[in-house]
């Protein structure tokens, strides 16, 4: 496995290293390819469906695709090195010592089983003992410090306004389940059969642990959730920066939400006295929430508290309470029939809880050092295609092109793993206590999160650890964020021409350098302040391309009933459209004027095409459809694939698509931002 991945590694900049055309694979995937369907007519069927029609979602998966399949890679790659420093723990207190005993402590279920609910005895204790809902606000703080959610959730993050400085900031919080449509919708029978069984699998949770009125109780939750759903802004209201930074200094917060001691909060918190205000995302929900805290009594807000307590820690409990938690959160609400093995959970678990020291040895065992130079150079082709193609935009003016190409060339690429690594050395972990390890790591996390309050901003940190199958954009730093696990197989194919790795690994670039300009990130400066750099007549030039998206997107519909949500998803469909576009011209770019070469009787557009088609083919369990539906930005693969190529230019010249084609859209209805 190690050789096998080393190899395909190397080629994280195929056009620096590529093999001569002799030996030259197209890359595509072949097999999945169905033709008997006409790709001017469905794209994505042609690509993708054989693959469609011959995989099975596996048992104790909620959806299955190429990303799953990368991150299935990598997580075998992780358990080989996790297993390793079990059989080798190194001295005690070691970060290998470290992450031998949490994952040790999750796979003794023997332990787990004996200890049933006592590590959370004093825990409940705590609630119960309240007396007077002006203890609620140390509640609070107390419950956010060990990673239990509350009806609002607070952290330590850069300022929008000042991004050289930390600032507090405050989002609403506080449901169980996906979105507040789950709550509010009553013309859906689906979701509201899933209100249903949620009500039924609080009460048999609550009463597991011998609440003799869980029934009663579960009610209350279910009654205090809805209340937040009500109160609560949408997930499109929640996208724009611009009303979700509000700050608001801590005397002031009396006005706001009069029904909670805020000062009493801020100081258990630990966040007073070293700032004196925070920006608040969500005002009004703040408002209504302090209108429930008055109104709704004190006993059921000890219900709905010792439910959160339950449900946070319920994957890490006895035998039985994990497989009632994953027969509600896995099988009813997400539609998958069985969970995932036992070490796959434990895995899963200790990497979160120590990201980087697992990273650490997972960069050493898989990632050679010559990737991460030749990865940054295929960056800087892609900055250079961006650059040309700001420059060529015909519906900008200079002054804010200038902004533009600023902002552009301030972005900052963190590609496969972090210069500076998280130090573990506070952290205290058992062999034998799961609970208390997990009530470790997040007592670490907040504590490593709380002390960043009156420190310059750590431009350098890392919000992804580099065994992560994803990548990332970050409008306050400006950066984007590759790490290594995506530069493997089935991204990278070190036989292959450079076109399909452009398609799979390319986009990637592309579509996180959209990010910067986005309909949200577009809103943020080179140096990550929240600030209209924009003509009024630019801005308005962008808006009405990107409401061209909302409509394309929103008129799909993954499952009977449900449309994906247009305006939710326009970031990420920006991102789609407009780094597909940059990847196009990238590979153009690295051609240096000649044609592509053909293989497997497909040109070098083609097979672009196809690789971007096959990296986002996936199947969906309706559950999890629906689910990613109410509550993801990301707009199913399908649609990712077939709604982003009906926009491209090249792709009308590549595969010859006519109008009265399935596949073509008039040329005044197609978006390509940039």
């Amino acid at each position: 496995m190690k050789r096998s991945l080393i190899s395909a590694a190397c080629c994280a900049l195929l056009l620096l290293s590529a093999p001569s055309h002799a030996q030259q694979l197209s890359g595509i995937d072949l097999k999945t390819l169905d033709t008997a369907v006409r790709p001017q007519d469905d794209f994505y069927g042609y690509v993708n469906g054989i693959w469609v029609r011959n995989t099975e979602i596996p048992a104790d998966k909620s959806t299955w695709g190429t990303y799953i399949e990368l991150r299935e890679i990598a997580q075998g790659q992780l358990r080989s090195v996790i297993e390793a420093t079990v059989k080798h723990p190194g001295k005690a207190g070691s970060e290998t010592h470290k992450i031998a005993d949490l994952y040790t402590s999750f796979m003794n279920e023997k332990a787990r089983d004996a200890a049933g609910l006592k590590p959370l005895r004093a825990d409940f204790a705590r609630v119960a003992a309240i007396q007077d809902k002006r203890e609620l606000p140390a509640l609070f703080a107390y419950l956010q410090s060990t990673g239990v959610p509350t009806p609002f959730s607070a952290g330590v993050s850069p300022d929008a306004q000042n991004p050289e400085q930390y600032t507090v900031s405050i989002n609403q919080s506080g449901l169980g389940l996906p979105d507040r449509d789950y709550y509010l919708k009553d013309d859906d029978a689906k979701l509201k059969g899933l209100r249903d069984k949620y009500q039924q699998h609080i009460a048999t949770m609550l009463a597991m642990r011998g609440d003799q009125h869980a029934a009663e109780h579960a009610a209350q939750v279910l009654d205090i959730e809805t209340r937040l759903a009500k109160v609560q802004w949408t997930r499109v209201q929640m996208r724009d920066p611009v009303k979700s930074y509000n700050r608001v200094e801590f005397a002031r917060f009396s006005e706001l939400a009069p029904a909670f001691d805020w000062n009493a909060y801020f100081t258990a918190a630990g966040y007073a006295p070293k700032v004196s205000s925070a920006v608040v995302r969500q005002p009004s929900f703040l408002t209504g929430l302090s209108q429930q805290l008055d109104e709704v009594p004190l006993d059921a807000w000890k219900s709905y508290f010792n439910w959160r307590i339950l449900e946070s820690y319920a994957p890490y409990l006895d035998r039985a309470s994990v497989k009632q938690n994953f027969a509600f959160e896995g099988t009813a609400l997400r539609g998958v029939p069985q969970s995932e093995p036992q070490w796959q959970l434990a895995l899963r678990f200790t990497d979160a809880s120590l990201s980087d020291a697992v990273g650490k040895l997972y960069v050493q065992t898989y990632l050679p050092p010559e990737t991460k130079p030749r990865v940054m150079a295929m960056f800087n082709n892609f900055v250079a295609s961006f650059k040309d193609g700001i420059d060529k935009l015909d519906w900008m003016g200079p002054e804010t092109k200038k902004e533009a190409q600023a902002k552009l060339a301030a972005l900052k690429p963190k590609i496969a793993y972090p210069e500076k690594w998280r130090d573990y050395r506070a952290m205290k972990t058992s062999k034998t206590d799961l609970i208390a390890n997990v009530k470790a790591a997040r007592a670490w996390s907040r504590q490593n999160n709380l002390d960043k309050l009156g420190k310059p901003v750590d431009r350098d940190e890392w919000s992804m650890t580099p065994q992560t199958v994803n990548a990332s954009y970050s409008p306050l730093l400006n950066a984007i964020t590759i790490p290594a696990a995506i530069l493997q197989p089935p991204f990278f194919n070190v036989q292959a021409e450079d076109a399909v790795n452009y398609g799979l690994l390319g986009i990637t670039f592309g579509h996180e350098i959209s990010h910067a300009f986005d309909d949200s990130g577009s809103q943020y400066d080179s140096h990550g302040r929240l600030r209209n750099w924009w003509t009024a007549e630019d801005r308005a030039a962008f808006k009405a391309r990107a409401a061209g998206l909302v409509k394309q997107y929103s008129a799909y519909s993954p499952v009977p009933g449900y449309h994906i949500n247009g305006e939710l998803t326009l970031g990420e469909n920006i991102g789609d459209n407009s780094g597909l576009s940059i990847t196009y011209n990238a590979y153009q770019r690295s051609l240096g004027g000649k044609p592509s070469p053909v293989i497997d009787g497909l040109t070098g557009e083609q097979r672009l095409y196809i690789g971007f088609a096959q990296k986002w083919r996936a199947k969906l369990r309706p559950e999890a459809a629906i689910a990613q539906i109410k509550s993801d930005p990301h707009s199913p693969g399908e649609f990712r694939a077939k709604g982003t190529v009906m926009n491209q230019p090249g792709f009308y010249e590549a595969f010859g698509i006519k109008p009265g084609d399935s596949m073509y859209l008039p040329p005044e209805q197609r978006v390509i931002m940039w």
